[in-house]
């Protein structure tokens, strides 16, 4: 049985709790209590409420660049597209996509101590994107911009889905985005 650090559990547990709970309305304090700690260990392990809401954002980032590089990169460049859409509307994934967005508008609005997370919300994901566009035959330039553009799809359509729960729409839409996008791929 694998045992976990202490900072681990407790990021792993707040994650879980809060992708159920959302985060506004939260002490630190009280969230300590659910989480069957105290505010003084989290204090020690993350610094402030805000360094544990930046951690569970990187921690969630991380699970979804894990589940891209899980990938068969060898698909073509629609099916893996697609494969990676299909894990990210897994219904089971909708409150940790909502943790997600919740904590990016909060460090939108400038919350103290959440800054950190906006350009890393982005450029996180660049690498990985632009590699698996290069060796689909991308020069550098054009495959960055691949990557940001599917990047700024897919999060546009999981906020749509999470917003309206229209699973069947969103999909016709991403369908739509990855052929224009493979056709894309082809020309260059």
């Amino acid at each position: 049985m694998e045992r976990k650090e202490p900072k681990r559990k407790l990021l792993d547990a707040a994650v879980d709790h809060l992708s159920r709970t959302g985060v506004t309305g939260r002490s630190l304090r009280q969230l300590a209590a659910e989480l069957g700690t105290s505010h003084r260990m989290l204090i020690y392990h993350f610094g402030s409420m805000e360094g544990l809401l930046v951690e569970i954002v990187r921690e969630v980032e991380a699970r979804q660049r894990a589940a891209l590089a899980d990938l068969d990169d060898t698909l073509d460049p629609a099916e893996l597209a697609k494969a990676f859409w299909r894990r990210f509307t897994d219904p089971a994934l909708y409150p940790n996509e909502r943790l997600f967005f919740e904590l990016y508008g909060q460090a939108l609005q400038g919350r103290p101590g959440t800054e950190a997370l906006l350009p890393e919300v982005v450029t996180a994901w660049l690498a990985p994107l632009a590699a698996l566009a290069r060796s689909h035959g991308l020069d550098e330039r054009t495959a960055l911009a691949h990557a940001r553009l599917g990047l700024a799809a897919t999060r546009g359509l999981l906020l749509d889905l999470l917003a309206t729960g229209d699973l069947a729409a969103v999909n016709d839409a991403m369908d739509l985005f990855v052929d224009m996008y493979v056709a894309g791929l082809r020309r260059h």
